[in-house]
């Protein structure tokens, strides 16, 4: 089994749950990109809104005023690197490809709007499909499933069959671990991976820095979290995950070279 891609995360926010502020700075938001492709990221995932829970929705001119220099910046430097843009606005995402974006990463998933598959679709990029349950400002309140499993895996199938079906060629899913899911939920959808293999298209796995982490081994640090979720990564490395969403990539690319050096190389 080959190591899953990694995807290297850039907030370029005030108020992401992990890291806001932290590269606000086009400058630093640049570095940092370009310090991740160094480390080992095969994919940037560049957003200009916080998704966190609780977090309160930015105008689109605010957003890719944001986005925008960093990826322009990031290019310029790296030709070759994967942009994905993290957004839930189309006209951020149409101005992301239009600089270069190849992947567009919708935590709504389909629900939001048509016009970013038409955008997709139109410009042959690939589009991320992820489950969330309500939306970030009032996901975590009570989220209830009859059975979360199941419930994501048809939601998420029908995503994928109606974006295949508007013409989207490069569709990757994501469960969503976080998005209106409690504990008992993200552990529940840990286990039972294998189920969305069915869903016959890449599956995005992002896990990095998250409260339940926190809450398991009561660390309330985000940045402590780095180790636990590459040991996470590390137990879950028999599931069938193609793209590892982190924070920390340093440490997944220590992850890939003993992988790699114990189990692919004869």
């Amino acid at each position: 089994m080959n190591f899953p891609k990694i995807m290297g995360i850039v907030n370029v926010t005030p108020d992401s749950f992990s890291d806001g502020g932290r590269y606000f700075d086009t400058n630093l938001a640049v570095k940092h990109s370009l310090d991740l492709i160094d480390e080992g990221a095969e994919y940037i995932d560049i957003g200009g809104e916080s998704t966190r829970p609780g977090s309160v929705s930015v105008n689109e001119e605010e957003e890719f005023k944001r986005v925008l220099p960093v990826i322009k910046a990031v290019l310029k430097e790296k030709p070759d690197t994967i942009i994905s843009i993290d957004t839930t606005k189309p006209y951020v995402a149409l101005r992301a490809v239009g600089e270069g974006a190849k992947l567009i990463n919708n935590i709504l998933g389909i629900k939001n709007d048509e016009k970013i598959l038409k955008i997709a679709s139109e410009n042959q990029v690939g589009l991320i499909i992820m489950h969330i349950q309500g939306e970030p400002r009032t996901m975590q309140d009570n989220p209830v499933y009859k059975n979360v499993v199941d419930d994501v895996f048809k939601e998420l199938e029908q995503s994928v069959i109606y974006a295949a079906g508007y013409g989207v060629k490069k569709i990757i899913a994501d469960v969503g671990i976080g998005f209106g899911k409690s504990l008992e939920h993200n552990i529940e959808l840990l286990r039972n991976l294998e189920k969305f293999k069915k869903l016959n298209v890449p599956l995005l796995l992002g896990i990095s820095r998250k409260s339940f982490i926190g809450k398991f081994l009561n660390i309330e640090n985000t940045d402590e979290r780095d180790l636990p979720t590459a040991l996470l990564h590390a137990f879950l490395l028999t599931k069938p995950i193609d793209i590892i969403r982190v924070h920390n990539v340093k440490n997944i690319n220590m992850l890939k070279k003993l992988y790699i050096k114990l189990f692919l190389k004869k």
